[in-house]
């Protein structure tokens, strides 16, 4: 009905996490209408972080430079390490404030009803910096959902031969939400009230 480069363009939104046929269809329309220098420009960005971002080998979290700003940042504690399910929970989690340890992004949870098994994820890569010494604490911040439960207890089985101290987010954050939505208070809480798993 509008031509096939608005049709496919409405289908590429529509693949996005948490658009809708509707909200794909504002965006195009939007895009359409908009001055071509602004559309070109999201082109562009979306271009420019497709060629230059990419996961650092040492967390895994996005960044463009490889070992990322945060694991080679000398400020942080090198002796605790917080583990989330995907990048976006290391933003939520820096915008919070207060804690200056590493991070260790999974890149997902373990799902076997969708096929995610621990060997999808960089669970190995995890044992194997623990494994290297001088971490004292790993912080299990999975999400509060199946999934990041089932994630963190297969944790716990492969951490706790290596000694080391293994805690877990407060129960603050609600069940069944992501980190990415939580308040920074409520972020802050759930780091602070932490307890051994």
């Amino acid at each position: 009905m509008y031509g096939e480069t608005v049709a496919r363009l409405i289908d590429e939104l529509k693949a996005l996490p948490g658009i809708g046929q509707r909200t794909a269809e504002r965006l195009a329309f939007h895009l359409v209408q908009a001055p071509k220098e602004r559309a070109l420009a999201l082109a562009q960005a979306i271009h420019d972080v497709k060629q230059n971002a990419r996961p650092c080998r040492v967390c895994f979290t996005v960044s463009e430079q490889d070992p990322c700003a945060l694991c080679t940042d000398s400020s942080r504690d090198r002796s605790l390490l917080c583990v989330v399910e995907r990048p976006q929970d290391v933003l939520s989690l820096e915008k919070a404030g207060g804690y200056r340890g590493l991070y260790h992004v999974l890149l997902g949870t373990v799902s076997l009803l969708d096929g995610v098994t621990p060997k999808d994820l960089t669970l190995e890569a995890l044992v194997q910096r623990v494994r290297k010494g001088g971490v004292r604490e790993v912080i299990l911040a999975t999400n509060p959902t199946f999934d990041g439960d089932a994630t963190s207890l297969y944790l716990k089985q492969a951490l706790e031969p290596l000694k080391v101290k293994l805690t877990r987010l407060a129960r603050g954050l609600p069940t069944g939400s992501s980190l990415e939505f939580a308040s920074r208070a409520i972020l802050t809480e759930a780091l602070e009230g932490r307890h051994t798993y």
